[in-house]
């Protein structure tokens, strides 16, 4: 059976503290054998931290999200060091920019930039945030060298994502693209580069179509999946493989 890697999936949200373990045993069985979970501010790094713990298929990130900027002050960049020192991550994450809220720009650029600086020190990839923000992204990525990374939900354009994987990134798709109406997604998800490709679901956000406005959770991946492949016109096999293999050479998993 075809083995995946949700490459962003917030498992230790309060979404799932109802039926977390019956979510994981779901994935796993799936075929989902291996979750990315970023942290979003220094308040849930110890939620995060107990997800994987009692989860062995789960991997830590470790980061504060532009979104959450109020609650986000200088020193927890202290403590997001203290955390890596602590537990080393797959990567830094969840960072970024956050164009489509109204929220202070240049307070989300100093977090943005003191974070990228954190993942250059420490030689990690970083998960990104970039709604409505992928030149701003790329400007500072081109400024501060990182080994690579997702751009996380991406929904650029050609040029764009051209730039992304010219800076050794790659590019995170989900449930977004299985809409129907998602034209610009579904054109990026057929051409471009299967090696420039990574899976995730974003739970609890961003449901694929067959959900509607429901709970996403990490199982719903391989589904995710077979309709990448049904849109490429290949095995599902092949997608797997691939999308897996990306993964793994970019959080340098065995």
């Amino acid at each position: 059976a075809p083995f995946f890697i949700d490459t962003h999936c917030h498992l230790d949200a309060a979404e799932f503290d109802a039926d977390r373990d019956t979510v994981y045993a779901a994935a796993q069985t799936g075929g989902v054998s291996t979750m990315v979970v970023p942290a979003i501010s220094r308040d849930n790094f110890a939620a995060v931290a107990a997800t994987c713990s009692r989860y062995p298929g789960c991997l830590p990130a470790w980061g504060l999200h532009p979104m959450l900027i109020d609650v986000h002050r200088p020193e927890h960049l202290a403590d997001l060091r203290a955390q890596v020192e602590a537990q080393r991550p797959v990567a830094i994450g969840e960072i970024g920019l956050d164009l489509f809220v109204d929220l202070d720009y240049a307070t989300q650029e100093y977090f943005y930039v003191e974070q990228l600086k954190i993942a250059h020190e420490y030689d990690l990839p970083v998960l990104l945030h970039c709604r409505r923000a992928n030149d701003e992204i790329l400007k500072h990525l081109r400024k501060i060298k990182v080994r690579g990374g997702i751009a996380h939900a991406f929904n650029g354009s050609p040029q764009q994502a051209d730039a992304f994987i010219k800076l050794g990134f790659k590019l995170g798709f989900g449930g977004a693209f299985t809409w129907p109406r998602a034209n610009n997604l579904r054109r990026l998800a057929v051409d471009l580069p299967l090696e420039a490709i990574v899976l995730e679901t974003d739970s609890p956000d961003i449901p694929p179509v067959w959900i509607g406005h429901g709970r996403n959770a990490p199982g719903e991946l391989p589904r995710i999946a077979q309709t990448l492949a049904e849109l490429r016109k290949i095995s599902l096999e092949v997608v797997a493989q691939t999308t897996t293999r990306n993964a793994r050479e970019l959080f340098g998993l065995a």
